[in-house]
């Protein structure tokens, strides 16, 4: 039993001995294919050294006669860039030679093509005829000389622009409106001056080349014309034209409305106004009232029956009710009665001569704000800019100019109205003398 042990305990320490023993083998036995193979790849590689170095000598040989024929081209063909820019310079020299009569000639045509392409893209005709100066562009921006076509191109552009200068010619076109957005309309060109459209007047937008809407219009005269003659398709026909091709119609154009005058005035502006409109349509009421009493007066004249829709009828009344004889207390009681209707006659007259007197006053005060605030804009930012101080300039003499013309009408408007009511007083005095007159003759 212990032999047995002792066997079963050997193999066991055999085995992995063994196992070991055969990996060694097979590492061994890889190394040394390994060696062989790169044993090999270096023998080929030398075989392959030693066969290219026998052919360095013919390579080098080779490139060296390369080498020379390149030398030799190169040397032929730095003779030939020499030949050639002496040649070049001959040729420059006789161009020089030629070309000097026409230096001046091609300097000018140069000129012209400038000051006309500056021409054409601030004219108005450009939009009718876009892309004008494509070929003035070539001509002024390149240093070489105009060529034939060139300058006929630069001929026929003249010609075109003093033959459209000329005429008023009707087409269709886009135009812009004042928010950007383009319509189809039919446009009236008055030569090179003004375009119209529907009736009113376009201006010409260099950057698009195209026409536009005028922000504002001018005043609705010019318009009228405008309107006029785009409707006459032959004869002659008025119209307001701007020979400064468009700086008179810009300033028109900015000159403020008279509702834009008005706001000028500010505060002050608009309660002079209101107080000027009420006092014109109260003294006009008054003067409508006193007509139609001067008519129904007339027409109790010319009645022997008393009327109470009047004075003069009711102091007929009082006077035929009464049956005083004695003279002094019947003129008594007549001039009672004319008492009583010469505050009605004479109604409103303090109010209208109020409003007429308070008219300069509100001027004066406008007058005074705007320079207040003039001279506010003044200290805080200078003189330097003259728009700063506009706003108080303008509210000073618009609110004066308001104020005069509230104060000029209802001076007049009031003296007519007192000129009435003092008529038809005397009417009444002249009638109640002649009926205390008839009376004491009776």
């Amino acid at each position: 039993m212990k032999n047995i042990l002792i066997f079963i305990l050997t193999l066991c320490i055999c085995n992995p001995l063994r196992a070991e023993h055969l990996e060694q083998d097979k590492l061994l036995r890889e190394i040394q294919q390994t060696q062989r193979d790169s044993g090999k790849l270096s023998s080929a590689k030398e075989a392959e050294f030693l066969a290219d170095k026998s052919k360095q000598p013919a390579l080098l040989e080779s490139v060296h006669s390369e080498l020379a024929k390149q030398a030799a081209s190169a040397s032929q063909l730095h003779a030939q860039l020499d030949a050639n820019a002496a040649q070049i310079k001959q040729l420059e020299d006789r161009l020089s030679e030629k070309r000097a009569p026409l230096g001046d000639l091609f300097a000018i045509a140069k000129q012209v093509a400038g000051d006309l392409k500056a021409e054409l893209n601030n004219s108005i005709i450009s939009a009718q005829f876009p892309n004008r100066t494509a070929n003035l562009s070539a001509m002024t921006d390149n240093k070489a000389l105009p060529t034939l076509a060139q300058l006929e191109q630069l001929w026929f552009t003249l010609q075109q622009e003093m033959t459209e200068s000329g005429k008023v010619v009707h087409y269709d076109s886009e135009i812009l409106s004042t928010a950007g957005e383009s319509r189809k309309a039919k446009v009236v060109r008055i030569g090179g001056f003004n375009a119209l459209a529907d009736g009113q007047y376009l201006r010409y937008i260099p950057e698009t080349g195209k026409l536009s809407d005028l922000p504002r219009q001018p005043e609705r005269k010019y318009l009228a014309l405008a309107e006029n003659f785009a409707d006459t398709q032959t004869g002659q026909a008025p119209l307001a034209l701007d020979p400064t091709r468009g700086s008179i119609l810009g300033m028109l154009i900015q000159a403020p409305s008279l509702r834009e005058r008005v706001d000028q005035g500010g505060l002050i502006g608009y309660i002079t106004l209101i107080l000027g409109a009420l006092g014109f349509i109260y003294g006009v009421y008054r003067l409508v009232q006193l007509s139609s009493i001067s008519k129904k007066m007339t027409q109790q004249m010319q009645s022997a029956t008393p009327r109470d829709d009047n004075p003069l009828g009711r102091i007929f009344a009082i006077a035929e009710k009464s049956n005083l004889e004695d003279t002094d207390n019947l003129e008594l009681l007549l001039d009672e009665a004319v008492t009583r209707e010469v505050p009605v006659l004479e109604k409103g007259l303090g109010l209208l001569k109020l409003v007429a007197s308070i008219g300069p006053l509100l001027g004066l005060l406008g007058t005074v704000t705007g320079m207040i605030v003039t001279f506010q804009s003044i200290s805080l930012f200078g003189t330097g800019d003259p728009k700063l101080m506009a706003e108080g300039i303008s509210q000073a003499l618009v609110t004066t100019v308001e104020g005069l013309c509230v104060a000029i009408p209802l001076l007049f408007l009031h003296s007519i109205v007192a000129a009435r009511s003092r008529n038809l007083v005397q009417i009444l005095d002249e009638q109640t003398a002649g009926l205390i007159s008839r009376r004491a003759g009776k």
